[in-house]
């Protein structure tokens, strides 16, 4: 076989079955059901299937990749969508042929990135997989020029959280789909070309334990009858979601479904027979538009004061805006301040009388 005429395409919507059904009866751990972003790819000769491979999001936590790239806690939830996890590698039983598996992955490799801009708005930095070294070594990776960073500590993430007990650990290899792949995840401010959606943070255990109590001092205006959730736990839980990306009620809703038992304990979530229960998207709704914008703009104040960076300097420069005068004849000023530490920018815009 001549490798170079091996290429590489995206499954396309009526092959989609076909995939899944060599994926499902050759691939020791089976199909993998397409779940949010994920690409699918089939690797052919003179039209014949030689293999199949997936890519979907990243894994969420991984404590030797987050160590390789260099990136900072606090914003490592906003770029995990720049990485993309080969989840799925398959070499059809009849065609094991010398060097055809770090080719597929080197044609992947070349049109990922575009394609995932492409398909889903954005491009990709970097590549990531786990090998069970029961099973495998990581040859075809490592001689497509991946970098193994480490082991995983072998617990696995479930609905409930992660697993109770360790167990098989993986061997975690990274490929960078450019040069600078690392630095540009790893930098304080992120490229504009790369982000996606509204900014997100990860919270930490601390960060969902106190944030509760800093919408104590909140009166509670909702009737005492029929209350299931205390308002410091519903405040609680939409602010989290909305540090980490969520937008309107049916997202805010969403996001907090999602959360594991451990999660919702943090939150101090309603318990009920031995489980933790969240609102329901109404429930955030209308707690939401009754509580006063003023007193929740100072708790939400006195949380990023113990929790943000702080910035030893800073610059300023501020602008008016020439002939921006409305009906009743305020002009438009813009200050913009920029944090020497954390890289942040900041701005204010407030409209004033002219003199």
């Amino acid at each position: 076989m001549n490798l170079q005429e091996v290429i590489i395409q995206p499954v396309q919507p009526k092959e989609q079955e076909r995939f899944q059904t060599l994926m499902k009866a050759h691939h020791y751990l089976g199909a993998l059901p397409k779940i949010g972003h994920t690409l699918w790819y089939v690797a052919s000769y003179h039209n014949e299937w030689l293999a199949l491979i997936s890519f979907s999001a990243a894994a969420w936590k991984c404590a030797a990749r987050d160590q390789w790239i260099g990136w900072s806690y606090r914003v490592q939830y906003d770029r995990l969508h720049l990485i993309a996890n080969n989840s799925r590698f398959l070499i059809l039983p009849e065609h094991h042929y010398p060097n055809l598996a770090s080719r597929v992955l080197s044609l992947c490799e070349r049109r990922i990135s575009q394609d995932w801009q492409q398909c889903f708005g954005y491009p990709l930095l970097l590549l990531e997989t786990f090998v069970d070294p029961q099973l495998f070594h990581g040859t075809i990776y490592r001689a497509a020029n991946w970098v193994h960073v480490g082991d995983t500590r072998g617990y696995r993430r479930t609905r409930q959280g992660y697993s109770p007990s360790s167990q098989q650990p993986k061997q975690i290899f990274v490929r960078p789909l450019g040069t600078r792949s690392q630095a540009h995840l790893s930098q304080p401010i992120l490229n504009p070309c790369y982000c996606y959606g509204a900014p997100k943070i990860m919270l930490t255990a601390e960060q969902m334990r106190t944030l509760p109590e800093f919408f104590l001092d909140i009166p509670d205006l909702r009737r005492k009858q029929g209350q299931r959730h205390s308002l410091p736990c519903i405040l609680a839980l939409a602010t989290a979601a909305v540090l980490c990306g969520m937008e309107g009620y049916k997202a805010i809703g969403g996001w907090a479904d999602d959360l594991g038992q451990k999660a919702r304990a943090r939150f101090g979530c309603r318990k009920r027979n031995g489980r933790y229960y969240v609102p329901s998207r109404t429930t955030f709704r209308e707690t939401l538009i009754g509580v006063d914008p003023e007193q929740l703009d100072l708790a939400l104040q006195g949380w990023n004061e113990q929790f943000a960076e702080a910035d030893e300097g800073m610059a300023v420069d501020g602008k008016t805006m020439r002939n921006a005068i409305d009906e009743e004849g305020r002009q438009t000023h813009i200050l913009g301040v920029v944090g020497h530490q954390t890289g942040r920018c900041y701005t204010k815009k407030k409209s004033v009388l002219c003199p």
